[in-house]
């Protein structure tokens, strides 16, 4: 399968998600979709922040993508995907696969000081409306 958009997995990023994907339920309909594509058609959408109806008609139809995107939500399955994919991508760099160090920005934290003086004063009929 050739990669169509920048988004789709590569042979080995599918190989290392197969791992962590739930196994096929015998119970309901057989699949008509690959699996692996509806997985490029998902990260489409989550990469280019289209609509589901605007996917491109290369991808299986945007109701069964939004489905299972929705079972995999509803199960907590992207989580481990994602996870199992920054991992082999971080022993692929030749990095630890776990992180080790953390930065967080304190500035942004500081916007907020003022805005819950503003609510009090408001909620108190304090100030002009």
């Amino acid at each position: 399968m050739s990669t169509i958009y920048p988004s789709d997995l590569t042979n080995a990023e599918w190989e290392c998600m197969q791992r962590d994907l739930p196994p096929l339920s015998i119970r309901g309909r057989p699949r008509t979709h690959p699996l692996r594509r509806i997985l490029d058609a998902i990260f489409y959408v989550l990469r280019t922040g289209c609509p589901w109806r605007y996917l491109p008609a290369n991808f299986p139809p945007w109701q069964t993508v939004f489905y299972h995107f929705r079972q995999f939500r509803r199960k907590n399955t992207l989580h481990p995907l994602y996870a199992a994919l920054h991992r082999a991508e971080r022993e692929r760099v030749g990095r630890n696969p776990d992180l080790s160090a953390a930065i967080m920005d304190t500035y942004t934290t500081k916007t907020t000081s003022g805005a819950g003086l503003y609510s009090v004063a408001r909620e108190r009929g304090i100030g002009s409306s």
